[in-house]
Formats: C-alpha cells, structure tokens, sequence
C-alpha cells in the first residue's frame, strides 16, 4: 500500500539523470519565503534518519509508519489530526535537504517543487490529490492523497511470471487516457518523463493510479530539449539525448506493458532491444493484435511510434478479446443492442431505473438522466467530484453520493437541487432510502441516517475505516459492512449498534437479508451468512479470491461474484455449493436475478446471462471496456455502465 513501492521489495533503476534548473517550475514551496512556523515535534537526528512514528508536523500530521523510500525520498502514512471525529489518513511525501553539496540540495529541490506545482494544478482520477506542502526542520514535506494498493511491479513481483493479458489491456487503456490529459493539458502539455510499473498503483477496484511527478515537465510550443531524465529500459531513445515529448511516455508505455506481458525486466536487457524478446515467444496467451500494438509503440524511431494516446486507446479498445481462457460463445438467443449513451468517463455507477428514465452516474462528475427507451438525454447534473455511487430513486427525487464529500438529492423530472449534505470524506456507498430515511456510508468512517425530504441529520454512527458497502434495511434495522471488517447491525431509529460481527478483511460488498439471514461478501475470500438476530455465522464459504461483488437472492439460492472470475450459486440454508461458472476474469458487479436468469458484468468488459439453475450460459454481450457497474432489468432490457464511458441498453 501506499504511493511507491514498499522499502524491501526489488530495488528500481535510477534516473538517467536528475533535472537541471532550466527544468523549475514556479513553486508553491520555498525553504525560504514559503516555510511555515513548526509546532515543536520529536524530530530524529540526524536528519537523514526516517522520522519516527507519533511524531507530528505542523502540529497537525501525525507519522503513523513509514510505508515506501525512493532515491531522494520517504513516503509515510499519516493522519490529519485536525478532523478529530475521524481517522483521516494521508500520505507524508518527505525529500530531505541534507546532500553535502549545495547543487545537489538545489537539484533535489527543484525535482521536488516540480511536483508540488504540476499535482496542485492536475485534476484527474488518475492522479493523486495534493492536500498540503511545507518545510520543516530542514526537510520539505508533500501531503496526499493516501491510495491503497500495490504498484504493479511488486504484483509482478508475487505473480512470478506474466500477468493476465485482460487485465493488463483495462490498466492501459486507463493509462492512455492518463497521457491523453497530460498531453493536452492547457496551456502546456505535460509530458510525465517516467512511466513504468513502480510508478503505477492498482487500486482494489481496479481503479490506475499514476504516481511520482517528480521529473515530469510542462512543455511549451516548439519546446522539447530538457534534460537526460527517466528510468534505464523504459526511457525511449530521444530522451538520453534530453529531448522530451509525448510519443516518450508512449514508448514508455509500451515497455511497460512488455514487462507485464513477459515478466522480463526491461531494466536488465541492453537498451531498445524488445525486437529481439518476442511477446509471444515469452507468453502465447498474448495475440497477435496486441503485440503489434505494442511493439508499434516501441518503434525506435519517433514517427513510427503511435502519434498520440488516443489513437493508441482506440486500438486497444478495438482488439478481439485476449487472454489465456477462451471466450464463452455467445448462445443464438443473444441480445441487441437498443442504444447506448456516451458519458464524460467512466461509468461505475450502477443505474437506477423509475418512471421511463434511466439514472446513472459517471466519473465526469454528472448525475445523467435517460430517456429508457431511445436513450435521450433528459439532463444531467454536476457534482463537484467523480461519481461511483450509484443513485436511488424515491419518490420524485434521485440522490447520489460523490468523490468531493456530498449526498446529493435531485428533483428527477427536471435536474434541480433539493438538497445536500456534506460528509467528511468521499462518498463511494451508495443510498438506500426506506420510510423517508436514507441510510449511506462515507469514506469519513461514519454511517449515516438523514431525513429524505429535507436532508438534516438524523444520526451518525461511528466505524474505524472507510464505509463504502451500501445498506441492506430490513424492518428496522440496518446491516451494513465497514473497511475496519465488521458488519455491522443498526437500529434504525437510533443508530446504535445492535451487533457487530468481525471479517478478516474489509467489507466493501453490501449485505442481502432473507428468511432470518444476512448475506454478503469480504476481502478475505469469504462469502457469509450470518443470523440477523444476533449476527452469529450460520455459514461460510471460501472463493479464490476476493469478493467485492453484492450478494443477489432469490427464492432459496444466493447468487455472487468473485474477483476469482467465478459466479457463485450457493444454498441460501446451508450455503452449499449448486454451481458455480467461470467467465475468465474478475467479477466485482453484482448478479441481478429475474425469470430464471442472472446477469452480471465482468472487467474482461462482458455482459453475461446465465441460466440460473443450471449455470449455463445463455448469452454474452461484449463492450469496449471493464465492466464493475452492476446491471439493471427493467422491461426486457438490460441496463450496465461500463468502463469505456457508455452506458449500454440491451434487448433480451
């Protein structure tokens, strides 16, 4: 976890070079003018040594452990001590002043100004949110956003040979629109200069997070000499003769994607020799489509090279389907496509169908309401954060949680504001509403009840991390899980805990209630069934992997999904196994059950049908992007967001 590899995994090549000054960027940070006044804290000498933890800076970021060292750097997780009522945890970049020669320090520095000016200026879901810079005891300090995960080398690393082709394809296509932001950034493009696997974290929803701006740079028009900078293997040809543009960081991408593909270290390997390591030699699974992708990408000469991350998307997006398992085939009772809608981003969302209109959010930050039937744009609304909450709908309103902290309540016929209510942290749950009160966890580690029709607070309760489950009500009562492990039971007149039963891992799937049982999935591997009286396990089941998919019941059967790439079919009694069907890839949607079928998507970017007694497949429906939003029916068609920005309406 955290935001550069964990000290004690394999050591990373250097940079070819460190920036020079002609490379600064006006800085938001200054050992002299900008430096704050310290709160005294237990600092260790010498300075060199890492702090220790307990120590606090500024008097508000408290050092909890130290989680990743760089070359010039040191990376702990903190919390801010200034939210009293919550946890909130943080990433403490620090970059010590303490090199004996005096343009050293100042090239350290200015590396490190850079990226305090580019990240206060970026916004994207790829990019890490910068909180706060300042110095400190002759140490200067970036505080960030805190991203849990593991950066793909180290998951290179415990994989012991090449990754799965479908998933490597999803992260880069993320990646690709990364560049394509960077690259068209106004006023200057920003070229990144160090793209490579340690540098890049996967996030547990298979969310790409780009790190480590410390040489990247803007670049004007006509402006392309800089200086020797990059990492040994992954720099392309141009960039050890200081010429830095965008077709680099697309060089880049394609070693990366090469190192992933084969599990050979790029960094070991004499220079621009990936011609002489055939993909396909070092791992079958990868098709012919997509080595020429990126080898196209790994053209020693520039022009040859993809022009743009956009062009290099679009054909990614446009392979057949790779991988080391065959793709089911599709039954000749398929489905059609009635229309789909293109959004700004992502969509994570899962829709909500009411009334002939189609709800769903997406991570350009907008509510969009549908038209059910052709797929018109009715309106939309914007939030000030991305959206992976998904919307209820009650009564004549839609509400709907977002990344800037805010439960949202609009008007559903004509996109207005009702009301808000401000959280403390991002809102990833998503609302469930009954008898007027609405019921949503909030990355602040409270869960919370508030009154639908006017938005106040009812009550709050508070967990130990992160709430991003989703309530299950059930007669007054609340069953709901936590990232701290538990599930939890409210009352839900008062919020307090009735019971509270322990995982091993965070509970990010949200509970099912029937027949007396509380149902749902963990990131220990475990789907539970636990008694709603007292939260006692009735039973358990281990999958491969974990679950993060939502449980699904119907009649006496639970159906759910697991990042093993399985689609359970459990005994809801005694949670025995009927059947369970590989789709190949991981599944974090959750199943929806009508007339016999379930359907469910997958981030191999499929949409399946599959009979459920049995366990066959009836159909499947390829889109152009991972599937994580769960699907919707609603008469005979089904509604599903996907990763490639579309929300699709299919006839059954």
């Amino acid at each position: 976890m955290g935001l550069i590899k964990k000290a004690g995994t394999r050591a990373v090549s250097p940079p070819l070079h460190e920036p020079a000054d002609d490379d600064e960027l006006p800085s938001p940070i200054s050992a002299t003018s900008h430096e704050r006044t310290a709160q005294p804290s237990p600092l260790p000498s010498p300075p060199s040594q890492p702090l220790l933890a307990g120590t606090i800076l500024q008097g508000r970021y408290q050092i909890v452990d130290l989680i990743g060292s760089g070359g010039m750097s040191l990376v702990y997780r903190g919390r801010d001590l200034r939210f009293k009522e919550v946890d909130r945890p943080c990433a403490i970049k620090e970059m010590t002043l303490s090199a004996p020669d005096r343009q050293a320090r100042q090239l350290n520095l200015t590396s490190f100004e850079r990226e305090a000016s580019l990240l206060a200026t970026l916004r994207h879901p790829a990019i890490p949110r910068i909180y706060d810079v300042f110095t400190d005891h002759g140490r200067v300090y970036l505080v960030l956003e805190l991203i849990p995960g593991s950066d793909l080398a180290t998951l290179l690393e415990t994989s012991q040979g090449p990754l799965d082709a479908y998933r490597v394809v999803r992260w880069a296509v993320q990646i690709c629109d990364l560049l394509d932001y960077l690259h068209t950034h106004q006023p200057t493009m920003i070229v990144f200069r160090d793209l490579k696997p340690s540098n890049i974290i996967l996030g547990a929803d298979e969310r790409i997070v780009l790190i480590d701006f410390g040489i990247a740079r803007h670049l004007t028009q006509g402006d392309q000499k800089g200086t020797m900078v990059g990492t040994e293997g992954y720099a392309p040809p141009e960039q050890y003769r200081g010429i830095a543009e965008p077709t680099g960081d697309i060089y880049a991408l394609g070693a990366t994607l090469h190192h992933l593909l084969t599990a050979v270290d790029p960094r070991f390997e004499t220079p621009f020799t990936f011609h002489e390591r055939p993909m396909r030699q070092l791992n079958p699974t990868v098709s012919h489509e997509l080595e020429a992708v990126v080898m196209k990408a790994l053209a020693y000469e520039r022009g040859v090279r993809w022009q743009s991350a956009e062009a290099m998307k679009q054909a990614l997006l446009a392979l057949p389907a790779t991988g080391p398992l065959p793709l089911p085939p599709t039954h000749p009772e398929g489905t059609k496509l009635a229309w789909r809608f293109q959004c700004g981003d992502e969509i994570r969302s899962s829709p909500a169908v009411a009334g002939g209109m189609v709800f769903v959010g997406a991570y350009d930050t907008y509510l969009y309401a549908l038209d059910a039937h052709h797929g018109g744009l009715c309106w939309k609304y914007a939030t000030a954060g991305g959206l992976s909450s998904s919307p209820a709908v009650w009564q004549d309103t839609v509400m709907i949680g977002s990344e800037d902290g805010l439960l949202y309540c609009v008007d559903r016929h004509r996109g207005t504001l009702r009301w808000i209510f401000r959280t403390d942290g991002p809102v990833r749950s998503s609302p469930r509403v009954a008898d007027r009160m609405v019921v949503v966890g909030s990355d602040d580690q409270h869960i919370y009840a508030i009154d639908g029709m006017r938005g106040s607070l009812i009550w709050k309760q508070r967990t130990w991390e992160p709430v991003r489950s989703s309530a299950c009500i059930h007669d007054q009562q609340i069953f709901i899980g936590g990232d701290d492990g538990y599930v939890y039971a409210l009352d839900g007149r008062s919020g307090s805990v009735k019971w509270r039963q322990r995982t091993q891992q965070s509970v990010r799937a949200s509970p099912a209630y029937a027949d007396g049982l509380v149902v749902v999935g963990s990131l220990d591997q475990q789907i539970y069934a636990l008694n709603a009286e007292n939260g006692w396990i009735v039973w358990r089941v281990r999958t491969g992997h974990y679950v993060n998919s939502s449980p699904s019941i119907a009649g006496s059967r639970v159906f759910v999904g697991g990042v093993d790439g399985m689609l359970y079919a459990l005994d809801l009694k005694s949670g025995r196994l009927l059947w369970k069907y590989a789709v190949g890839a991981q599944i974090t949607s959750s199943p929806y059950v009508e007339a016999g079928r379930v359907y469910v998507g997958a981030v191999d970017g499929r949409v399946y049908c599959v009979d459920a007694d049995r366990g066959r497949l009836i159909w499947s429906h390829q889109t152009a992007g991972a599937i994580v939003s769960s699907p919707m029916v609603a008469e005979r068609t089904v509604f599903i967001g996907s990763m490639d920005h579309h929300l699709y309406a299919l006839k059954v």
